[in-house]
């Protein structure tokens, strides 16, 4: 009876724990255009030291698969945009965001303060949000199985 009572416990903890990381805002995201509704490309979100952090791993666009940042300034300039680190010390707050001063747009070549956090309705939806002021933008990433 024991036995059957631990490998029951077992069971419960390791789909308890599989639940807990797949609503876990940390893994590999497609993005996608809000304008035209098409892909862009895989962005890797990881924490180091406590805080979040993004880059991009690939490129999805046809032949936009070596971009450049042509239009970044000092040590971004004419960088490879694949690789390149376009979140930088997000925070998680306690009501389930993560926010932070550094989302950069390497199409763009600007950087947005941001809140990043998962769709209540969907955890295979990520919400990205980035700040100009007091004006903002939400795109939804999704998730990559992997």
């Amino acid at each position: 009876m024991i036995n059957k009572t631990v490998q029951l416990s077992i069971l419960f903890i390791f789909f308890i724990s599989m639940n807990i990381s797949a609503q876990s805002v940390f893994g590999t995201w497609k993005t996608i255009d809000d304008r035209t509704g098409l892909p862009k490309g895989l962005i890797e979100i990881y924490k180091k030291d406590g805080l979040m952090y993004g880059k991009v791993v690939k490129i999805l666009e046809d032949g936009q698969e070596n971009r450049i940042c042509d239009k970044c300034d000092g040590d971004l300039k004419d960088k490879p945009v694949t690789g390149m680190e376009i979140i930088t010390g997000g925070e998680l707050h306690d009501d389930g965001e993560w926010k932070g001063k550094r989302l950069f747009d390497p199409e763009q070549a600007m950087t947005f303060r941001f809140k990043i956090w998962l769709n209540p309705d969907n955890p295979d939806e990520l919400k990205v949000r980035g700040y100009l002021a007091f004006i903002y933008r939400t795109q939804t990433w999704l998730r990559v199985e992997g």
